[in-house]
């Protein structure tokens, strides 16, 4: 149940605490003065669309919060988004809207997305508005409301599934039929790339080393030239010794008093070490220098498959290894295209197979769906007579469609609003008073089917009046009994119905609109109503009747 609805800076509300009781809520006021306010900022808590234009004027940000309480721990949203009501069952959602679109909401203090908000809010309280009633002319909403009320969700998911397969092999089977002379054109391409590959001898890792080579090549005399130096320098020559001789030569000019002192044994040593170590750096330069091959030939042949490699990757992929991935997928639709006919005479069995489980899967659907219809027909016609249209029939009309992602059925609502007239759909007869009536019935059927504690009904009374507007709120009071019921109505039947009547009054204050909630008493419950009957003119025989209307409503509640 909601407890509270805080808000700030939204529209005209600079700020509001909405204290909301169990039972029937009901909310008035003059046209324009902020009740469609109020829904705004519930929509927007319970993770809505919204916009910056929301923001009141001169406010940086705004801000709505809403308390529950009796909140199931295992409503799956919660589960799911890792959140829980406290101890006490109570739920805190907030949601503050800032200027530049940036949106911050919590869960009892817990960070969420505005989706995770959303899955949350619509667990926790329904808003019907005003013009879901429009809604039943739109046929294809026809079979979800149907399904939502005979909680199909295992023959439709086994369906799914069976209609996914099909589906999927209808494509596969697409992408191998094509004419002979498509076929021709794209065997002849993925042929002339393939060869074009095949010549090219790719090797993984084939670019970094020819890259290596490369710059070893362009500076081949510099490379000689370093180890020649080095060589000499180490080595040196028939005119001159080396690092390596002279070494030596120190070695042997210590190596006869190496034994005479520990520190002269030492210092050999370290000399017999230098000079092993400078023995080996030299055959390494040596052998370096030997091996090294330097021709241009060898030059122009690196820079030529550098270049071949270049035009390859413009055609085939950013890399040698994309390449060869690109050339192995080239290969399997070659082999796919050659073998189509093959391939595609077993994809056929398996898509009969397919499509027969699918049809089974269908008919096992459109069972449960009938099954629902009775019942939903039943039910929507017992909450027709409540609200006063005794006369008008309700059935649920099936036809046979192709399979398709919903089904096979055409699902249709049909009504007869006069006796003896003929069943029709519900587009072509329903006035705006009936659509309101027969959308307030079925959002009470399916209302009963799910665990959400609030329901909020905004103007949806709209083109009713008189004896139906009796009806409505009537059925109203009755849904209140078990669930807590917020109403935005204009009127007075509906507002006397209510256990609370809360007034949305807007006003001015240093040349600001203003907009405050406000919980009337009976004496201003009185006046509101008198207001709604008879506008500004408020007359005696106005409160007096509206003193009438709030005593039936309270003898008629005492029945529930």
């Amino acid at each position: 149940m909601l407890e509270l609805l805080h808000i700030e800076n939204i529209a005209v509300i600079e700020e509001a605490d909405i204290q909301f009781r169990p039972g029937f809520n009901a909310l008035t006021g003059e046209t324009g003065a902020g009740k469609s306010i109020v829904i705004d900022a519930m929509g927007a808590v319970l993770g809505g669309r919204t916009s910056r234009d929301l923001i009141r004027t001169g406010a940086a940000k705004a801000f709505v919060s809403a308390e529950f309480s009796a909140v199931p721990a295992d409503l799956p949203g919660l589960q799911e988004n890792g959140a829980a009501p406290d101890e006490d069952g109570n739920l805190l959602l907030q949601r503050e809207i800032s200027g530049d679109g940036k949106n911050i909401c919590r869960v009892n203090g817990r960070p969420v997305t505005v989706a995770q908000l959303r899955q949350i809010g619509g667990e926790l309280l329904n808003i019907h508005g005003q013009h879901d009633g429009t809604q039943l002319l739109d046929e294809e909403q026809h079979g979800a409301y149907l399904d939502r009320f005979g909680r199909t969700e295992e023959p439709y998911e086994a369906y799914r599934t069976a209609y996914e397969t099909m589906s999927d092999l209808r494509e596969q089977m697409k992408a191998l039929r094509m004419d002979e002379a498509e076929k021709a054109r794209r065997v002849d391409s993925l042929r002339f790339q393939i060869d074009e590959l095949e010549r090219a001898e790719l090797r993984p890792g084939e670019e970094a080393e020819l890259e290596s080579r490369r710059n070893l090549l362009r500076n081949g005399e510099k490379y000689l030239s370093a180890l020649t130096g080095a060589d000499y320098c180490l080595s040196g020559d028939d005119d001159s010794a080396g690092a390596v001789n002279q070494l030596r030569n120190a070695e042997e000019a210590l190596s006869g008093v190496r034994n005479l002192d520990e520190e002269l044994g030492k210092l050999f040593k370290r000399l017999e070490e230098l000079r092993c170590e400078a023995f080996d750096l030299a055959e390494t330069v040596r052998d370096l220098r030997g091996s090294f091959d330097f021709s241009p030939e060898e030059l122009d042949a690196a820079e030529s498959r550098a270049d071949q490699l270049y035009r390859l990757k413009k055609k085939y992929g950013a890399t040698v290894e994309d390449m060869l991935e690109y050339l192995e997928q080239r290969r399997a639709e070659l082999d796919a295209i050659e073998t189509a006919d093959d391939t595609l005479l077993l994809l056929e069995r398996q898509y009969a197979k397919a499509e027969k489980a699918v049809r089974e899967a269908g008919k096992h659907l459109t069972a449960a769906r009938k099954t629902a219809a009775a019942a939903l027909e039943a039910r929507i016609q017992q909450e027709l007579r409540d609200l006063d249209m005794n006369r008008v029939r309700f059935s649920i009309a099936f036809g046979e469609k192709a399979p398709a992602p919903d089904g096979c059925d055409e699902v249709r609502f049909l009504m007869s609003a006069n006796a003896g007239e003929d069943l029709k759909p519900i587009s072509r007869i329903a006035s705006g008073g009936e659509l309101a009536r027969i959308m307030l019935a079925l959002k009470n059927v399916l209302a009963e089917q799910e665990a959400i504690g609030t329901l909020v009904f905004d103007e949806v009374d709209t083109g009713v009046s008189g004896r139906a507007a009796q009806k409505v709120a009537e059925k109203l009071a009755q849904v209140s009994r078990r669930k807590q019921v917020l109403c935005v109505t204009h009127l007075p039947q509906l507002a006397a119905m209510a256990d609370t009547h809360f007034s949305v009054e807007k006003g001015e204050e240093k040349g600001r609109t203003f907009t405050h909630v406000v919980l009337l008493d009976r004496q201003r419950r009185m006046e509101e109503l008198a207001r709604i009957t008879g506008g500004s003119n408020v007359t005696d025989a106005l409160l007096a009747s509206a003193g009438e209307l709030l005593d039936a409503a309270e003898h008629y509640r005492k029945t529930l």
